[in-house]
């Protein structure tokens, strides 16, 4: 009696390492197609921007005259946004998924609140940018002020957040809070030296990408009406202000040819600008991985 059907089998392996190629040449046309385009974006943009970046570039203001623009409003701009909108959006995110996942019992409201901030992280940027206009800058005052949009953008990212904290808790082995208690210590504390530095390579990842969207973003800036163009710095978080996004959008649509370039210049020093944001996230992550 044969056990082992060899010619089935064979027929059977032939067909799956066939399926096995087919799905290779398909995820490695997939994985070119991308990094063509990024290519050909890279150099579109670095060969069109890096005639006009130099000094005069950074450290100017904003000129009809392209030969005279700058980026020096946007860029400080977007610093003191940016300086709203990181702690604001982790310190609530953080505490958010620390509560729904370590003390929050499981119930169907909480499973609602669950489900429901992993759909507003699918939600579109300008519908934040029309409560942020509803809210802050009307219902609040706040104006156009740097306050106001980086209220509105932390709600953006906020759904992003969560979620990523949320998963980096979670996979926090139950082994390790166990342990923690048996050795005498409170939930808290268990929280402060346990989850969370285990958890913060997962948050940070979440973090960055979160951050990374809302520096781009420029449609929930647009709709609570932040100036393209202004010819001084704020020096408050209640003053109007512009950002990087806000200018280069701007440029863009300007007739000009010559702004087309100024624009790519622009770009340049925002891809800069998160490379290092990034950077800085990434080293403290794999200083924690390395720990953890």
């Amino acid at each position: 009696m044969r056990y082992i059907q060899e010619d089935l089998v064979m027929k059977r392996m032939n067909k799956r390492l066939n399926s096995n190629k087919l799905w290779k040449i398909i995820f490695i046309i997939a994985t070119s197609f991308a990094l063509v385009s990024l290519g050909m974006l890279l150099y579109r943009i670095l060969s069109q921007g890096l005639g006009f970046l130099d000094m005069n570039f950074i450290t100017n203001f904003a000129s009809r005259i392209p030969e005279n623009a700058g980026i020096k409003a946007a860029l400080v701009g977007s610093l003191w946004l940016m300086s709203v909108v990181a702690p604001v959006s982790i310190i609530l995110g953080v505490s958010t998924a620390l509560y729904l996942e370590e003390y929050a019992k499981q119930n169907k409201l909480n499973d609602f609140i669950r489900i429901n901030i992993s759909n507003l992280a699918g939600v579109p940027s300008i519908v934040f940018g029309l409560l942020g206009l509803t809210i802050f800058v009307r219902l609040f005052g706040f104006e156009k002020s740097i306050l106001a949009a980086g209220l509105t953008m932390s709600l953006l990212i906020l759904p992003v957040i969560i979620v990523a904290a949320q998963e980096a808790i979670r996979a926090v082995p139950n082994e390790q809070r166990e342990a923690s208690y048996g050795m005498g210590a409170t939930k808290w504390q268990t929280i402060v030296r346990v989850v969370l530095p285990a958890a913060i390579p997962g948050i940070l990842t979440g973090s960055i990408l979160a951050l990374s969207r809302a520096i781009g973003e420029t449609a929930p800036l647009v709709v609570i009406g932040i100036p393209v163009i202004l010819q001084f710095l704020p020096t408050g978080y209640l003053d109007t202000f512009t950002a990087l996004p806000m200018q280069i959008f701007d440029w863009a649509k300007r007739p000009q040819e010559a702004f087309q370039y100024v624009a790519s210049a622009g770009i340049i020093v925002l891809m800069i600008f998160l490379l290092t944001m990034n950077s800085i996230a990434i080293f403290i992550r794999n200083k924690f991985q390395k720990r953890y």
